[in-house]
């Protein structure tokens, strides 16, 4: 198994305030969600949050103020996660690598149970640094935070076959009792996965997609579902970070990955690229060096 963060993570270097741009709708989110309304405020805010977390790890989303917005809002399936929250009791969401929590914020905005929201990251410090940049805290905003190495199995065990039957709601654990993911199995209506599965090589991938399928209910409509780098074809991606190349899968080899895990019949799984600007991606540290695209691949997987 190999971790390819190193492939994204950028040499330690400046940070370059002329990147700092948010759309109106990201701008109206965080004025929201920090009760800060003057432009100025909100930038400097922002920045002395994004100098903190660089120092902790450089990944290219603090660099280009990525970790502001919530890519989740705008992923195909969220209205439905938004529906599983509304039409179950007791919808457990998983926000793994949850970072600074943007997309579980964006999913309560929206009418999501904060009560049954879990995020989940290796870093504790972004959960902390989290509540700093939207001025919170767990009393204004509860959600429960499980910090862990999901290659740990003591923490998420990939062994565990896709279940069959679905426990009884008032079985699930307390959210905020949890030590590990592993008493969740079966048990989560949705969990999403932002930038997380490209961080590792193939056989990684598999392992990780093996664990989560593991926790995902079998009740129909239950999903996993995110984004991440992708290629046409799947292969290694040039980058421009510090290892130089990455695996990606591919819409087909992504596709053909949860259908060998759950069964072919028992899943709806869908994949869709899109492309990245070059001049983005150069400044993210994924861009090949020519005109080559870089691509992003959306992506769910359903239970049937």
């Amino acid at each position: 198994m190999r971790l390819q963060e190193e492939s994204l993570k950028l040499p330690v270097s400046q940070l370059d305030v002329s990147l700092y741009h948010l759309d109106d709708e990201s701008k109206a989110f965080f004025k929201r969600e920090t009760g800060i309304q003057d432009d100025d405020e909100v930038k400097a805010h922002i920045v002395a949050v994004q100098n903190k977390a660089y120092s902790v790890f450089q990944y290219p989303c603090f660099r280009t103020f990525d970790f502001v917005k919530s890519t989740m809002g705008e992923h195909p399936m969220y209205a439905h996660l938004l529906e599983l929250g509304k039409q179950r009791n007791n919808a457990i969401f998983l926000d793994l690598a949850c970072c600074f929590g943007q997309d579980a914020r964006k999913a309560v905005r929206d009418g999501y149970p904060v009560q049954n929201i879990l995020a989940s990251d290796l870093r504790a410090e972004f959960w902390s640094l989290g509540h700093e940049l939207f001025r919170s805290d767990d009393n204004s905003f509860p959600a429960a935070f499980i910090q862990g190495d999901i290659f740990d199995k003591s923490f998420l065990d990939p062994t565990a076959l896709p279940p069959k039957e679905t426990h009884a709601e008032t079985n699930i654990p307390p959210l905020k009792s949890l030590t590990s993911l592993n008493p969740l199995r079966s048990y989560l209506s949705a969990c999403y996965c932002g930038n997380l599965f490209h961080l590792f090589d193939e056989d990684a991938q598999r392992q990780l997609a093996k664990a989560l399928a593991g926790l995902l209910s079998p009740e129909p409509g239950s999903m996993i579902f995110g984004a991440h780098l992708a290629l046409a074809k799947k292969g290694m991606m040039k980058t421009t970070g510090i290892d130089g190349f990455m695996f990606c899968h591919s819409p087909d080899s992504w596709k053909e990955l949860w259908q060998s895990i759950f069964g072919k019949d028992a899943v709806e799984v869908t994949a869709e690229l899109r492309v990245y600007p070059l001049k983005i991606a150069d400044t993210i540290g994924v861009a090949a060096g020519d005109d080559t695209p870089v691509i992003y691949m959306d992506w769910s997987v359903l239970r049937k």
